[in-house]
């Protein structure tokens, strides 16, 4: 167990030295819980944040980076084809199929 002293020394360094503590019903912890987890965060840094003023936004689904690693290799490939293209200086029906 740590003594008064040893308690007090790590209240001195840590970065966070205020502690607050609040009540809530059940209904009230589990909204706060599922509004901390649609942003994707912990419940400290979830309202840390509100605290600060932070816009929290629901994290996207995590097919969104699926999508968004597809839309980037169609990106590069239509580069691709306008280099091609320009690299030619025209381009025929038929390249283009």
């Amino acid at each position: 167990m740590k003594s008064h002293n040893e308690t007090q020394k790590e209240d001195t360094t840590r970065k966070r030295n205020r502690h607050i503590s609040v009540w809530m019903d059940e209904s009230e912890y589990q909204h706060l819980k599922k509004q901390a987890d649609n942003a994707g965060l912990r419940i400290d840094p979830f309202i840390r944040n509100l605290v600060a003023g932070i816009e929290l936004r629901p994290r996207p689904p995590e097919t969104y980076a699926a999508l968004l690693r597809e839309l980037s290799a169609i990106g590069n490939n239509v580069n691709q084809i306008a280099y091609w293209a320009n690299a030619q200086k025209s381009i025929s029906e038929a390249d283009m199929q």
